[in-house]
């Protein structure tokens, strides 16, 4: 009856996510503390804990569905305690361009066109660092986020690389004429599975922001 149950579940979602709906996903908390435009806000996150793994690429090779994979199989009970955890929405997504330094914890054979990029999925509320289950995979770290002020701008349609870069131009505009400062990098929001519709979608582009 579980297995019934399940199966009838996630064919709803898949249904309805196609419109834009995630039905029974949870969202992190927020507090809008300015709305400076119809897409552009400003809110203090509460605290909140993610899985977060970086994957480097070469010779033009995509990340995101290596970095998606690692974590999606993390959550699905590739974990310590062989526990299913319940995804969340939205999943994060930044990259750093071929001059930056990449930081490991071990030796790594980077070639000068490398670039890479970290994608982290939030856990949901009723977890904390101590009931947490442990990735197995040991390039998954944990961590732990503060409380934090950012500046995000909310777009629909496709996510692609072009349309990040514009999204980020538009923010990184749109602060210069407030009293906000953008504070950081660039990182993305994507609150929806690949088959939604693109007009449908809910993206967002974010950055720590101080005044």
């Amino acid at each position: 009856m579980e297995t019934i149950t399940g199966f009838f579940k996630s064919a709803i979602f898949f249904v309805v996510a196609t419109f834009g709906v995630n039905a029974g996903i949870e969202e992190p908390k927020y507090t809008v503390i300015e709305r400076i435009d119809p897409q552009t806000e400003i809110r203090l996150y509460a605290p909140r804990i993610a899985a977060e793994v970086t994957v480097t690429r070469t010779n033009g090779q995509r990340t995101e569905n290596a970095a998606f994979g690692k974590l999606a199989a993390y959550i699905f009970g590739d974990n310590k305690n062989n526990s299913k955890i319940d995804m969340t929405a939205p999943v994060e997504r930044s990259g750093m361009d071929k001059s930056s330094k990449i930081a490991m914890t071990a030796p790594v054979d980077v070639s000068n066109d490398a670039e890479a990029m970290t994608m982290r999925f939030f856990m949901p509320s009723e977890y904390n660092l101590s009931n947490l289950p442990r990735p197995n995979d040991p390039n998954i770290k944990i961590i732990s986020l503060p409380e934090h002020v950012v500046a995000v701008r909310q777009y629909s349609g496709f996510t692609n690389e072009e349309n990040i870069k514009e999204q980020e131009a538009k923010l990184a505009n749109t602060l210069k004429t407030t009293k906000w400062k953008q504070n950081g990098h660039f990182r993305s929001y994507f609150y929806n599975p690949p088959w939604t519709l693109p007009f449908l979608r809910h993206n967002e582009i974010l950055v720590d922001a101080t005044q």
